[in-house]
């Protein structure tokens, strides 16, 4: 069985009440072996051409997402990957981009620590701090990406007036992220949506649909916005194969509860056509 760790404690609690950094709470208790990873040290959904049901396709689809993200980025550039996770992910994008430097931010030490391998042979730069308050000069980036990691930070609106300031004019964002189409409308829809918000610490005032999403890009600057919803080959097929693992008793007893009670909330929203997967790009105007 499972042991209980003091990171598991403080996720627990920090459902109960957030601190300043909820992301980071959950994911030092998440660690670097999350059992539901579609492969090792991946934490996103990823983009895929079947319907989940390939076991085999869960590793390529991780990388095709990342792949999908950056390619409006452009070759040879300063990259900024907001949100890194494990790092694995700047191994593909160092190879998909081939920047002349790449920089990761994350505001999970532990993450930071754990991706150092990686982050070493992507040749990349691992910096601690807040996608709302980048420690960067301005006009250091030709392009910043965020893979899977918008709705955590403290403020989109913010993390777009940050990657305008630090991104060179021309200077490209891309990211991908987990809006909602409408607000819930019933006391289950409401309970699922709350579960999700505090089981992963992300903050009411996440909670936005595609439109307010560009909106608010537009609003710090950026123009050339390009919006695609993609749900039905993220969501779906993701949620399909994690079914799958736990129908065959991947995990141990409380990560297979813990897992079900999670993606039973998240398929209810899915289906009721709450949630969407959103990839978007825009650009900082040239003078």
């Amino acid at each position: 069985m499972a042991q209980i760790t003091r990171q598991n404690l403080r996720h627990a609690l920090s459902m109960v009440r957030f601190g300043g950094r909820p992301a980071a709470i959950v994911y030092d208790s998440i660690g670097s072996s999350f059992f539901l990873a579609l492969d090792e040290g991946w934490l996103n959904l990823g983009l895929w051409e079947g319907d989940g049901s390939d076991p085999a396709e869960a590793p390529v689809a991780v990388r095709r997402l990342v792949r999908e993200v950056a390619a409006p980025l452009r070759a040879g550039g300063a990259v900024l990957d907001v949100g890194n996770g494990l790092a694995v992910q700047d191994v593909e994008l160092a190879e998909a981009v081939l920047p002349s430097r790449l920089t990761a931010l994350n505001i999970t030490l532990s993450q930071l620590r754990a991706g150092a391998g990686s982050l070493l042979a992507a040749g990349a730069n691992g910096v601690n701090g807040d996608a709302c308050r980048m420690p960067f000069a301005a006009r250091t980036f030709d392009g910043v990406i965020s893979v899977e990691a918008a709705f955590h930070f403290p403020s989109r609106r913010t993390f777009f007036d940050e990657a305008f300031r630090v991104l060179r004019p021309g200077g490209v964002l891309t990211f991908s992220d987990v809006p909602v189409t409408r607000f819930p409308s019933t006391a289950r829809e409401a309970l699922a949506g709350i579960a999700m918000l505090r089981l992963w610490g992300i903050r009411r005032s996440a909670a936005a649909t595609p439109e307010e999403i560009t909106s608010a890009l537009g609003s710090a600057g950026f123009t050339d916005i390009r919006s695609r919803q993609v749900g039905d080959r993220v969501i779906a097929p993701a949620f399909r194969h994690v079914w799958h693992r736990l129908e065959r008793g991947e995990g141990d007893a409380p990560e297979r509860f813990a897992a079900r009670t999670m993606l039973r909330e998240a398929q209810l929203l899915w289906d009721r056509g709450i949630l969407e997967y959103q990839l978007v790009s825009a650009r900082k105007p040239a003078p």
